[in-house]
């Protein structure tokens, strides 16, 4: 199965594409789409929608896999980027992909294994696991991790759908 991660951000918004097979993980690709700071937010919302439909349209994933996010301590930052969040979740779906969420502790704990993990310990764990990847930053690196997560908990439940059900 191909997936997407997707980690949101009004600036930036982190995606990265794994092929998981049983439990074997392989990168495809990983980037950022970029916001133009200048335009107005309507504007930077396009940009988010038109960005993951143009990265779901060239590498075609059958899932998305989308990180939670936490608030904030400003308000209004809080509201952007649920705004982007809610680009982010509305373009895979449009696209006919399922789309799960995930919270960022249960991300690090799936990927490290402690939910309380630092950025530098998950990005290792993800060139660990993806050793082909070419992790273009942070952010690209915290998508993979969605992805990665996943993969993870999506087998473990097929695996015991299958028990339960033989």
């Amino acid at each position: 199965m191909r997936l997407i991660g997707l980690d949101p951000g009004l600036q930036r918004t982190g995606w990265g594409v794994i092929d998981a097979v049983d439990n074997r993980l392989s990168f495809v690709a990983d980037g950022v789409v970029q916001t133009t700071a200048k335009l107005s937010l309507s504007e930077r919302l396009v940009e988010l929608f038109e960005g993951v439909s143009a990265v779901i349209g060239e590498f075609k994933p059958g899932v998305a896999a989308v990180e939670e996010t936490f608030v904030n301590k400003n308000p209004a930052s809080t509201l952007k980027l649920g705004q982007a969040r809610g680009v982010i979740l509305l373009a895979p779906s449009l696209l006919g992909l399922d789309v799960f969420e995930y919270t960022p502790n249960l991300v690090k704990k799936s990927v490290v294994g402690s939910g309380h993990a630092s950025k530098e310990q998950v990005q290792m764990m993800v060139k660990t696991l993806l050793p082909k990847a070419t992790i273009t930053n942070a952010d690209a690196a915290d998508a993979l991790a969605v992805a990665i997560c996943h993969a993870h908990l999506g087998e473990t439940e097929a695996r015991i759908n299958r028990s339960a059900s033989a």
